[in-house]
């Protein structure tokens, strides 16, 4: 069931929530909590700053922040203002930020004291000098708005409000996995309907929850569910500075909290963790949700045994402002399935080259319609016109759909492995070895062959105090795939390259293949 009832503006959010649940937590960090009323009251303060110091509307403002409380008031209040929020990890490097900053002709910056020589060297590098609101943590020399300072002080002008719901508000880019990172234009509406057709109906997050959530805010996963969706439903969240196994069970053990989203990096993590007892129970949890990367059935079915509480994957990218599907936790699930497509999303399989629907079954490239659909790409009208069609987003992924409408992720199009002019998913090739006793996490990758084309290889991390024979796992390949799909080389690692938002970097493990001559 739809809950368009929490489908509005952030400022129409906010003053609801502000009259409705006062003094309640809205968000709470390590450093302290705020309320649903300061909530509306500081980012009504911090846009009548960010006014006063010459953000127009339909500008945008960019903020590099670590995830916490400051992070949500500045998002929120850039919104307010009437521009769009351009997030940005806290870790990003120089050049990272100075594309960003460029790409989106960002007006002002929020950033940490520690890293506003990054900043001002960003800017140097493009030849702009941006406004910084510096928010106090570390060390370094930092000029420009204190935003504690802003906080304590009347701006002497109320927040425009006025953006309009469908206009964009976020300017959030691509993980970047396959190339450059494109700035994807979503809105209040696109946003905020993917709450109401998923975390509230299918999730069920209310008022009555307390969300600890460890996801980097700069993801659109997050920033959906962990930002905007809290603040639609009246939830209360923690919010923690980074993904930590031993302080996430520590949180878990509370008994404090009852949601906990994650990736499954995240959730291999806690399954791993030798302090975490075979038949350990979390109380208040009830549910877990996994989404920005495939959740393998091995992992899912032992997570839940192990913690009984469901554990919810989904699929979502950022062009569709996250969920596109997702698993219920009533009703039938099919493990290392990623669910069934939301309410009034429309989702096709289709042969990549010619169109056409593939039968019930057969694997083809996902494209999906509906209202959570992106805007387009920022200042990139060819990409755009190329990835939507129609009103299609032609997401680049390739999916099975089984009878009952459950869909299956099976790997991207430019990570299709093509041997001898047979296609490999990489994602298929990793589910068989994750069930190979041993093994903690994998990788597969296309590695350039002079008469094939391409050959599959694997990179393996063993499970802690396990020991990975290649030999074992290319035999246990040899029960579980057909013999083109069986990977050529087995290549131990420590750990496999990821995004923040769990997806695996292949390019950075090709770049460890050298061409055979």
């Amino acid at each position: 069931m739809l809950r368009t009832d929490l489908i509005d503006t952030v400022p129409q959010l906010l003053s609801r929530q502000a009259a409705r649940l006062g003094n309640k937590t809205a968000f709470e960090d390590a450093g302290g909590r705020l309320s649903y009323a300061d909530l509306d009251a500081t980012t009504a303060c911090l846009a009548g700053h960010l006014q006063r110091l010459g953000l127009e509307r339909s500008q945008t403002a960019a903020l590099m922040l670590p995830n916490g409380i400051a992070w949500v008031q500045a998002c929120l209040s850039i919104v307010r203002a009437g521009a769009a929020a351009v997030p940005i990890s806290h870790d990003a490097t120089q050049g990272e930020v100075a594309y960003r900053l460029a790409d989106a002709d960002c007006r002002t910056l929020f950033v940490t004291r520690e890293r506003a020589a990054l900043a001002k060297a960003a800017m140097a590098e493009i030849g702009r000098d941006i406004p910084l609101v510096i928010v106090e943590r570390g060390e370094g020399v930092a000029t420009g708005e204190a935003f504690a300072a802003l906080l304590a002080s009347d701006p002497g002008e109320a927040p425009r409000d006025d953006l309009s719901i469908e206009a964009p508000a976020f300017v959030v880019y691509t993980s970047g996995t396959t190339g450059r990172a494109k700035g994807v234009l979503l809105s209040q509406h696109s946003m905020l309907w993917v709450n109401a057709a998923c975390w509230a109906p299918i999730a069920g997050l209310g008022e009555d929850d307390f969300v600890y959530s460890p996801l980097p805010l700069f993801h659109s996963y997050a920033l959906n569910l962990s930002v905007l969706s809290i603040v639609a439903s009246g939830a209360s969240e923690f919010i923690a500075e980074r993904f930590s196994t031993s302080e996430t069970v520590k949180a878990l053990r509370s008994g404090r909290f009852t949601m906990l989203p994650g990736v499954p990096t995240m959730f291999h993590y806690l399954l791993q963790d030798s302090a975490v007892g075979g038949g350990e129970r979390f109380p208040g949890l009830r549910l877990c949700v996994s989404a920005g990367a495939i959740m393998p059935a091995k992992l899912n079915t032992e997570f839940e045994g192990r913690f009984g509480v469901p554990l919810l994957d989904g699929y979502g990218i950022t062009e569709t402002s996250t969920m596109v599907t997702m698993n219920w936790s009533t009703g039938a699930r099919v493990m290392g399935s990623c669910g069934l497509p939301l309410p009034a999303v429309a989702t096709r399989i289709v042969d990549p080259v010619t169109g056409a629907d593939v039968e019930r079954g057969g694997e083809g490239e996902l494209i999906v319609r509906g209202p959570n659909v992106m805007l387009g790409y920022l200042n990139k009208p060819a990409e755009t016109a190329a990835a939507l069609r129609d009103g299609w987003y032609r997401t680049g992924d390739l999916a099975r759909s089984d009878r009952d409408g459950f869909l299956t992720i099976t790997g991207r199009l430019k990570e299709l492995i093509i041997r001898g002019g047979q296609n490999i998913a990489p994602a298929e090739v990793e589910e068989a070895i994750l069930t190979f006793e041993g093994v903690s996490d994998c990788a597969v990758v296309g590695m350039p062959h002079p008469h094939l084309g391409e050959e599959p290889v694997v990179f393996v991390v063993p499970a802690p105090g396990g020991v990975v024979a290649e030999s074992d796992v290319i035999e246990h390949c040899r029960t579980k795939l057909s013999s083109y799909k069986v990977p050529k080389a087995v290549h131990l690692v420590a750990e496999i390259p990821r995004t923040g938002s769990g997806k695996i970097m292949r390019f950075r493990l090709r770049e460890t293949l050298s061409t055979p001559a």
